[in-house]
């Protein structure tokens, strides 16, 4: 798998988990430019895990609807691992029955296909639903709670507490924005087989159609999730990712004060994201960025290669006034072994931080054998070898 390696940029706050998918988070100057009337938000490009827009994204909030998404990851994380399948049924309790707010409006006493449940979730938002699956699952809502919880800390959500299926109201039901938006990329990147159910535009269940309450998805913006959320506390907000000329961010806003600040605010993010900044691959993986001389060696030079692609995000601005160079000591002394680390690739640009990588030793070169290195020091002192008898102080390669 290709490392994405992103920045962190100056001024930045803190970064997205670096757990995940072996990235580091970056969030560049220009974010500067940018404000909403959210009351939290935060923009990501989800292939490199930088962060391009944040605002309080670390304050702890309610997280409305917008928890559901971690009660489907628990539901397809069972169905990937064959513990559950999406034709088994699942019993309504009165519990699930009762439940108030959004519905898809389960029978008390049924039993309930999966997969049914999931799109009872997903496009009509159902609190009933989110219970019967938590039951299903669980036993009881409350030990689902607990183990969602649990599991959400496991994939780097720290400041996150479920005490819920569905998200009603808890003082000690919470979340962040940086943290949902965590959840959201590995619900893309984990289950890519079930994502297709966040697009679905409708869903009729028990004969009641209900429309997906997403509005970008109804904005021909290439959107294709992920999750609405309201109550008082916390306002209305959205859990929204889309791709655009094979570019995916996913963005999280909260506190909104109606449903139009909602569409309107996570549009003009998006749109924002996706024309000031872009992904460039600097190397491919194992490209070779140079050579070395070797000193005593079979082979005269060894190549200098990159291990994993490197790919950053940042404006057409920055890009123009990249730099990249790379120091080293040379020459490398033989034998050298391939995958030794022989200097260290070296990123600049305006407004970010320097960034460094090592680079290895693209092949092995054995030591010339006692004769070989009789004849190179020979042929040095009579002025006819390239080899050195002896290695010149080192100087950084640039």
């Amino acid at each position: 798998m290709d490392i994405r390696i992103a920045h962190r940029m100056k001024g930045a706050a803190r970064s997205v988990a670096a757990a995940l998918l072996f990235t580091v988070s970056a969030l560049p100057a220009m974010a500067a430019d940018l404000d909403t009337i959210a009351r939290e938000a935060i923009l990501v490009d989800a292939e490199t895990n930088t962060v391009l827009f944040e605002k309080n994204a670390d304050e702890r909030m309610p997280t409305s609807s917008m928890s559901k998404v971690a009660t489907a990851y628990m539901l397809f994380e069972r169905v990937k691992e064959g513990r559950l399948s999406l034709d088994d049924t699942l019993p309504v309790s009165e519990r699930a029955w009762k439940v108030q707010g959004s519905k898809m409006f389960v029978e008390l006493g049924n039993n309930i296909k999966v997969e049914d449940l999931v799109r009872g979730m997903v496009i009509q938002s159902g609190n009933d639903a989110c219970v019967v699956l938590a039951e299903g699952m669980s036993g009881t809502e409350e030990a689902f709670a607990a183990a969602m919880t649990k599991r959400m800390k496991e994939l780097g959500l720290n400041n996150t507490n479920l005490m819920n299926a569905s998200g009603m109201p808890d003082p000690n039901h919470y979340s962040t924005a940086r943290d949902l938006s965590v959840l959201a990329r590995h619900l893309i990147r984990d289950f890519p087989d079930h994502y297709h159910y966040y697009s679905e535009l409708d869903y009729t269940y028990h004969g009641i159609k209900q429309g997906n309450r997403n509005p970008l998805l109804y904005r021909n913006m290439g959107v294709d999730g992920i999750k609405t959320g309201h109550t008082e506390a916390a306002g209305y907000g959205l859990i929204a990712s889309g791709e655009r000329d094979g570019r995916r961010l996913v963005l999280v806003v909260n506190g909104l004060p109606n449903m139009q600040a909602r569409a309107d605010e996570s549009a003009r993010i998006l749109e924002w994201g996706w024309r000031e900044f872009d992904n460039f691959t600097l190397f491919k993986a194992g490209e070779t960025v140079d050579s070395l001389p070797v000193w005593l060696g079979v082979a005269e030079t060894v190549p200098l290669v990159i291990q994993d692609q490197v790919k950053i995000t940042m404006t057409h601005d920055q890009k123009q006034k990249m730099k990249v160079s790379f120091k080293a000591d040379s020459p490398v002394a033989a034998p050298v072994t391939k995958g030794a680390k022989l200097g260290t690739l070296i990123v600049t640009a305006p407004g970010l931080e320097t960034l460094e990588l090592p680079l290895l030793a693209g092949a092995d070169v054995a030591q010339l054998g006692l004769f070989g290195r009789m004849g190179a020091a020979l042929s040095h002192f009579f002025g006819g070898s390239s080899q050195p008898a002896s290695p010149p102080a080192p100087a950084p390669a640039q």
